[in-house]
């Protein structure tokens, strides 16, 4: 009998998960001596636990920083490094593929077609080119839309699986109070709030089987709600893929951004108000190109304050959601548009930052004058909130879609930017849906008269 090959996953708490647990997970021909971790600061050093890797991992998998990749494959005579983690440059990707080569070892892509689990209910999916391009705001919209359609949505999120993995295997979201039941991180609230404060239960987790599982239970239609800029866990029946109009040329030039637009049955160019008509032009044309199947539509992002006079004329610290300004290599997000649009005077954070926000700074030197709510643990959010403290500045303008006052103390104000999607060209959200409908419509008759 042949010797199983032996395999480590690079990820970063998410679809490395997900593809150990329907490819490697109860197959004897592979044996998975580790996981790498990046991207997400502090969620290495922990195991997969047993309880979710399985009998033929009796002890866990151990989690390490991806910096020791080259010493893992050549000390336990590694055969396959498996990439499996998204919002990456293909200059990038070619760099991670030749540390894997130059150890020794295979390097593999698990596709679609491996890794895409099938649902007994219609799945309408939501993914981007890159992190930040907004996302969020156009799943928001699907989900309004099918709810007033008199469906029952429920949202299945792409993986945050930073806490505790075996208590974290299946997720239910429908109060604020189930947040803080699941200890969740900053980056996850941004993610599952809005959907709770519209009254719409949301899944997440690490097992995607055993998630969806859950949630047909209690939808006609699920909604993939992407993240980062990864394709869905789930086959989907109709796909919308948004593009950052701020950032052309990334959606022939991302992985696996760009394997989102050939999958795409609609592509959304967001942010369109913010950038010139020459980069929206030249991402209508990388789209045809690559996929000239795909509805393309253009929207705007509508950003608005509850109080615009709390910031006008006054001196401002920005707060945009992390991953945007982060690893998503934008340089500000809502936040900073809104205290542009009403007049603030935006004070660089910079000099004041604490811990984790410092460090953030150092590695992301594309940031602009903001504060990235980072906040995986204890420790990152008490740096959060010790920057926020020090910036000599009257208010705190955030960009991102969480109540921050539930989660730092702090000594100024606080006023929320929220936004919306617009569409200003193009089909609009509402005829995406239905044409989704009609695609979907032998599988949804089923369903409603079961």
């Amino acid at each position: 009998m042949a010797k199983p090959k032996r395999v480590v996953i690079m990820g970063a708490g998410g679809r490395d998960f997900h593809n150990f647990n329907v490819v490697f997970r109860d197959n004897p021909d592979y044996e998975v001596v580790a996981f790498t971790s990046t991207q997400i600061p502090g969620i290495e050093g922990r195991r997969y636990p047993p309880e979710l890797a399985g009998p033929l991992y009796p002890s866990g998998i151990p989690i390490v920083p991806e910096e020791e990749l080259e010493r893992i494959v050549k000390e336990n005579n590694v055969d396959l490094v498996v990439l499996a983690y998204s919002d990456l440059l293909y200059n990038v990707v070619g760099r991670k593929m030749s540390a894997a080569l130059g150890a020794g070892a295979s390097f593999m892509v698990l596709g679609p077609n491996d890794t895409m689990l099938l649902s007994a209910k219609p799945v309408i999916a939501v993914t981007a080119v890159r992190t930040g391009a907004g996302k969020s705001s156009v799943s928001r919209e699907v989900v309004r839309i099918l709810r007033e359609k008199g469906y029952r949505v429920v949202p299945v999120r792409h993986p945050m699986a930073y806490g505790n993995l075996a208590e974290m295997a299946v997720q239910r979201f429908e109060t604020l109070e189930d947040l803080d039941k699941y200890k969740v991180t900053i980056e996850e609230r941004e993610e599952y709030e809005h959907y709770i404060n519209n009254g719409v239960v949301v899944y997440a987790g690490v097992d995607y089987g055993r998630i969806l599982e859950e949630a047909e239970k209690e939808a006609d239609i699920i909604l993939w709600d992407g993240g980062n800029n990864d394709w869905p866990f789930y086959k989907p029946d109709y796909m919308i893929v948004v593009a950052d109009a701020m950032r052309p040329g990334h959606e022939v030039s991302s992985f696996p951004g760009e394997v989102n637009v050939r999958m795409a049955d609609a592509v959304i160019i967001n942010k369109a108000d913010q950038a010139s008509k020459e980069a929206v032009e030249t991402i209508k044309k990388n789209v045809r190109e690559v996929n000239p199947r795909a509805k393309i539509s253009v929207a705007v992002s509508e950003v608005v304050v509850d109080n615009p006079d709390a910031i006008r004329g006054k001196k401002v610290v920005v707060v945009e959601d992390s991953p945007t300004v982060t690893h998503g290599g934008s340089p500000y997000g809502a936040g900073y548009v809104a205290a542009k649009k009403y007049g603030a005077e935006i004070v660089d954070p910079k000099p004041y930052a604490k811990g984790i926000i410092a460090e953030m700074y150092k590695e992301y030197k594309h940031m602009g004058p903001v504060v990235p709510s980072t906040g995986y643990s204890p420790e990152q959010i008490r740096d959060l909130e010790e920057t926020l403290n020090a910036v000599p500045a009257d208010v705190i303008v955030s960009g991102t879609p969480i109540s921050l006052e539930r989660i730092v103390k702090v000594n100024k104000p606080i006023v929320q930017v929220r936004y919306r999607i617009k569409i200003i060209e193009g089909p609009s959200l509402e005829e995406l849906v239905n044409e989704f409908l009609e695609k979907s419509k032998d599988r949804l008759r089923f369903v409603m008269t079961r």
